[in-house]
C-alpha cells in the first residue's frame, strides 16, 4: 500500500477537474448501485502509464467532448485497497487492472479500458477512443 501523501498529487490531477474519490467500499457499492445515468470511474495507479495516458488521456476526452458521463469517479489502486476491491467486482468478468477506465449506465459496464490497452499509447489516442465510446453511450 502506498502513503497517501504520496499519491495525492496523483489523485488531485483528477479531483481538481471534477472527480469525485471513492474511499470505502460502501461508498463504491453506493456510487455504482445509486447510479442511474452515465458514471465514469478511473481506477487510478502510480505507474507511468497512469501517468502518461490514462489520467491525461480521460481529462482530454471531457475537455473535447460535448457528449460526456454524468457523474465521474475515480479510485486509487494500493491506496484504498476495499474501495478498490469493491468497484473491481463491478467490472467481472474482467481480471484486477490498473490504471482501467469504466463506463457504467445505470448499475452496468457497458465499457472497459484495461491496462494493457492503455500502456504504450499517447493520451490523444486514450482519448479520442473515449470519445466515440461517450458518441455511442452518452
Amino acid at each position: 500500500m502506498y502513503p497517501e501523501e504520496l499519491v495525492l498529487p496523483m489523485t488531485r490531477e483528477l479531483t481538481n477537474e471534477g472527480f469525485e474519490e471513492i474511499k470505502t467500499a460502501e461508498e463504491a457499492r453506493t456510487v455504482i448501485e445509486n447510479n442511474q445515468g452515465t458514471l465514469l470511474v478511473v481506477i487510478n495507479s502510480v505507474c507511468g502509464c497512469a501517468a502518461g495516458s490514462a489520467r491525461p488521456g480521460v481529462l482530454l476526452s471531457l475537455k473535447q467532448s460535448t457528449k460526456k458521463p454524468e457523474a465521474l469517479y475515480t479510485v486509487f489502486a494500493g491506496v484504498d485497497k476495499e474501495a478498490t476491491q469493491e468497484v473491481r467486482r463491478y467490472l467481472a468478468p474482467y481480471p484486477p487492472s490498473s490504471p482501467a477506465i469504466a463506463l457504467f449506465k445505470g448499475k452496468q459496464l457497458v465499457h472497459l479500458v484495461e491496462r494493457h490497452q492503455i500502456e504504450g499509447r499517447p493520451a490523444e489516442v486514450l482519448a479520442q477512443h473515449l470519445r466515440q465510446v461517450y458518441e455511442h453511450y452518452c
